[in-house]
Formats: structure tokens, C-alpha cells, sequence
């Protein structure tokens, strides 16, 4: 199911995750802005190859040991940046099909991201990396 796209002008601030502590608590002030971090870029679904022989030849097929997924490019920073305890905003594209609706999900439900000035693009294919371990 696809994450609901925000209204325009909604104001949301993700709640911490409850696994971490807010460093900047004790500097806070209710003057402060909702959110520490702002970041802008383009979001990747990233796949990544485990456990390869060899570099893939060309015209050949290649088995993988493993594989695994996640939201990259900036994504990679903002969830850092969020697991560290900030409260970071995410304003980026994301496309509208199920790797948009993946990368949406993890980074909002599973990173606590706040992506309220993000929007998704109707008909866009979202941009993947394929990375690959070998040797």
C-alpha cells in the first residue's frame, strides 16, 4: 500500500525513535525549530549483491550468495543523521511505484524521517544503484 502523500503546507515532526536518546534535549527551547537537520538530494533504492565469485561477465549469468535493500543517496545521510537522535527532515522525490512506496515507508515509519516536504511523482521510475560484493 502506498504511503498517503502529504497535504500541501502540513507541518510534521517525527516523533523519536523510542530506541533513542535526543542529545540536543537538554539545549532545547520551545523557540527552537521543529526539526535539527534539513537535507535535500535524490533518494536511490540501492541493491546490494553478496557473496559473488567474480565480477559478472558480460552475456553471462551470475549467482548471488545474497542480496540485500534499502533507501540510498541522500537517504543513506538523513538516516544517520536520525539514528543519532536529530530530528531530520527529508524534502526529495520519490517515484511512485513500489520502490518509491519501499523507500518512503523505511525512512518515514522505520527511520522516523520526516519527509512532509517531499513529494511522490506520478509515472517516475525511481532511480536504483546495484552494488556488488566480490572476491
Amino acid at each position: 500500500m502506498r504511503p498517503p502523500r502529504p497535504a500541501a503546507g502540513a507541518e510534521s515532526v517525527p516523533a523519536a525513535s523510542s530506541h533513542l536518546v535526543d542529545p540536543l534535549a537538554p539545549l532545547r527551547t520551545p523557540a527552537d525549530p521543529p526539526v535539527d537537520v534539513y537535507l535535500t538530494g535524490t533518494v536511490f533504492l540501492d541493491i546490494i549483491f553478496t557473496g559473488l565469485d567474480s565480477a559478472p561477465v558480460r552475456g553471462t549469468e551470475s549467482w548471488a550468495q545474497g542480496m540485500g535493500s534499502s533507501p540510498g543517496g541522500v537517504a543513506n545521510m538523513a538516516t544517520a543523521l536520525a539514528r543519532l537522535g536529530l530530528r531530520t527532515s527529508l524534502a526529495a522525490a520519490f517515484g511512485d511505484d513500489v520502490y518509491g512506496d519501499y523507500c518512503w515507508d523505511s525512512l518515514e515509519n522505520g527511520e522516523g524521517i520526516d519527509l512532509s516536504q517531499s513529494h511522490r511523482v506520478p509515472g517516475w521510475h525511481s532511480p536504483v544503484t546495484v552494488s556488488m560484493a566480490y572476491e
